[in-house]
């Protein structure tokens, strides 16, 4: 086959993004809650010797020697399968050990410790400049914390699901002593007990049902009772009488040994909680560790009960990669780090914003080669390197439909360059400071902080990057300064660009001033008795950029504008005719040709949104009512991207 052929294959090659609805829910080779009640009897069954590690037979073909080391640390079942929801995703990033801790080993839990303690400095001999991960859950989250106490110089990387730090508060505490006095023959009521952890099997049920994530045939939906009803009993073989003493026991003095060494704690650490766990206060004991711990965050899941890894709406790899927690070396690096989003997070983040472009309808035209205006996005360079340069609308909610219609039309993932207030790890998070949860959805598609390094690195892997010069200033404008770009005066992206032979699309946007109007901004906050020092409180804790300007770039306060909402109306996004870069490496290095190149860029930008200003008057579909008229009118359902528009 000719190089010719091969070309044009490549160039036909589907785009899986295109119909984000009918994108798989989940990975083909997921496995389900049934297949760690199946795997958990085959484990018990053989049951025997030593605590010892293994490797799940499904991640040992995908991982690839870069990836560093994931060790996983049971909680109270000690079974060690625990991931097996997230091995499928987990293989790919990770080489994952699992911990197995058989039903009738009595191993105390300093000797626990030493155990997990000789393997990672084993590994980390090997591997020493690579992170190890301790992934645990309840009693395996004390072991972790205690590990990590005992080497605070190692790179290690805590990820704990409800930390069993708060077990004297727990309502298995009474237990020890009614297991201690009880006659065998009065058995205790297992089932109950375990119910406490689990959550009743009918309510799960019933909460997959609210959530849409139940199958709707009466088969499937008895079959799915009898599985969440049929963990009782399993968790009921994999801890007998003698057995759930003797772990209740490890919970106590695990307990106590992490609480006991919190302050040693170096590691980086990352805390899942669940707002439903009926076996601790977990909620309580994820706020009290991160106040205590030097490098700690939280994420939550207010629907979820203590076993957080074996329910279907919990993604452990989406949010270890929102939370920025991924990395290969010693330090995160944003661009050779991330991990893109696989189909079914793509769909998951397109779900959760699929108002937005329902409401925007966006109208997108891109320029050819030849100068020609199109419908579409066509004319945007499938090769990097790429950089978008553009205007920052209000609160930047045009970065929603403009990253979306790129995955979906052309297959291309646009890495934004954002404000490290994005990245930031507030300790003491007080209002208005926003939750860092909140843009982890971002972080997921790729955002990384403002940097110089970034900037180059992007360019020379041939990403497809997004920059807005104007920043935080323009997206969080004053009254009367819609569609005003606040760039600085000094050309801060041309060189670098020129540098690896980038092509810089120029665009525009407008459509703000048909969804809200700012009645309180900057100006009209500061004179709100104590609103000045809330901003000047958020700001001073915010990475300062651009230290050495002044005027209006360099006066970035960090606030929100407090706006009224409008009866929608449109978003429309003009992409100019690429500016090529290649060769103007030595020509760039002159200040001025770098000035006027710089210019050349604002101008146009400014161009693109007057261009659009004056199309928009002429669209019969600007409005959101006509829009829904159009859409019930015509019996084939369009996508928000294609509703017609003006004349070109």
């Amino acid at each position: 086959m000719n190089q010719k052929m091969v070309k044009e294959e490549s160039e036909v090659k589907p785009n899986i993004y295109a119909n984000p609805e009918e994108l798989p829910e989940f990975e083909e080779d997921k496995k389900w809650l049934k297949d760690y009640f199946e795997e958990c009897k085959e484990m018990i069954r053989s049951d025997g010797g030593p605590p010892r590690w293994f490797s799940p037979l499904e991640c040992c073909s995908s991982t690839s020697p870069d990836c560093p080391l994931l060790l996983f640390l049971p909680g109270i079942d000690g079974t060690g399968l625990g991931l097996i929801m997230h091995h499928h995703k987990l293989g790919k990033m990770f080489n994952i050990w699992c911990l197995h801790i058989p039903m009738q080993d009595r191993t105390q839990f300093n000797e626990l410790v030493k155990l997990v303690e000789r393997t990672i400095r084993s590994e980390n001999y090997r591997t020493p400049n690579k992170p190890i991960y301790l992934v645990a859950e309840s009693l395996g989250a004390c072991l972790a914390i205690s590990v990590a106490a005992r080497n605070p110089d190692m790179d290690l990387v805590l990820v704990l699901s409800n930390p069993a730090t708060s077990f004297n508060k727990s309502q298995l505490q009474p237990l020890l002593p009614l297991l201690e006095i009880m006659p065998d023959q009065y058995p205790l009521n297992l089932p109950y007990m375990l119910s406490l952890a689990t959550g009743n099997p009918l309510r799960m049920v019933m909460d997959n049902i609210k959530r849409g994530l139940l199958p709707q045939t009466i088969g499937e939906l008895s079959q799915d009772i009898v599985t969440m009803s049929m963990y009782l009993s399993v968790l009921a073989d994999i801890l007998p009488r003698e057995t759930l003493r003797w772990k209740l026991n490890l919970l106590k003095s695990g307990s106590a040994c992490a609480n006991s060494c919190l302050h040693a704690v170096k590691a980086q650490m990352l805390i899942l909680c669940s707002g439903r766990d009926q076996l601790l206060p977990s909620k309580e004991e994820s706020q009290r560790l991160q106040k205590t711990l030097a490098d700690c965050e939280i994420r939550m899941f207010e629907e979820s009960g203590h076993f957080l890894f074996l329910e279907d709406n919990v993604d452990l790899v989406t949010t270890i990669k929102g939370a920025s927690f991924y990395r290969r070396g010693k330090h995160l690096d944003c661009v050779s780090d991330y991990v893109p989003p696989t189909p079914s997070e793509f769909k998951k983040v397109h779900a959760s914003f699929s108002w937005v472009l329902t409401a925007t309808s966006p109208v997108m035209l891109s320029t050819l080669k030849d100068g020609q205006v199109v419908r579409g996005l066509a004319g945007i360079p499938s090769e990097g390197p790429v950089l978008f340069v553009g205007y920052h609308m209000l609160l930047g909610i045009e970065i929603i439909p403009f990253v979306a219609q790129l995955m979906m039309e052309r297959n291309i993932l646009v890495r934004g360059i954002a404000h490290p207030a994005m990245f930031v790890k507030v300790k003491d998070r007080m209002p208005p400071e926003p939750d860092p949860a909140n843009f982890d959805v971002f972080r997921v598609m790729g955002a990384v902080p403002v940097s110089a390094a970034n900037f180059y690195k992007l360019m020379s892997s041939k990403s497809h990057a997004l920059l807005y010069p104007g920043g935080v200033r323009e997206a969080l404008h004053r009254k009367g300064e819609k569609y005003k770009l606040f760039w600085p005066e000094r050309s801060e992206f041309v060189r670098m660009a020129a540098r690896f032979g980038a092509k810089i699309v120029p665009f525009g946007v407008v459509g703000e001033d048909d969804f809200a109007e700012i009645i309180l901004d900057y100006n009209d906050q500061i004179k709100i008795p104590g609103r000045r020092e809330e901003i000047e409180r958020v700001t001073s804790r915010t990475a300062k950029l651009r230290t050495d300007a002044s005027g209006e770039v360099a006066n970035q306060q960090m606030h929100l504008p407090w706006m009224l909402p409008k009866f929608p109306g449109r978003f429309y996004y003009y992409f100019g005719k690429p500016i090529l870069t290649e060769g103007m490496k030595v020509e760039l290095r002159e200040k001025k040709k770098c000035d006027e190149l710089y210019l050349r860029i604002k101008s146009e930008v400014e161009g693109c949104i007057d261009f659009l200003k004056n199309k928009r008057e002429k669209d019969p579909y600007r409005n959101l009512l006509s829009r829904v008229l159009y859409q019930a009118s015509h019996p084939c359902s369009i996508s928000p991207f294609h509703l017609p528009s003006f004349d070109l």
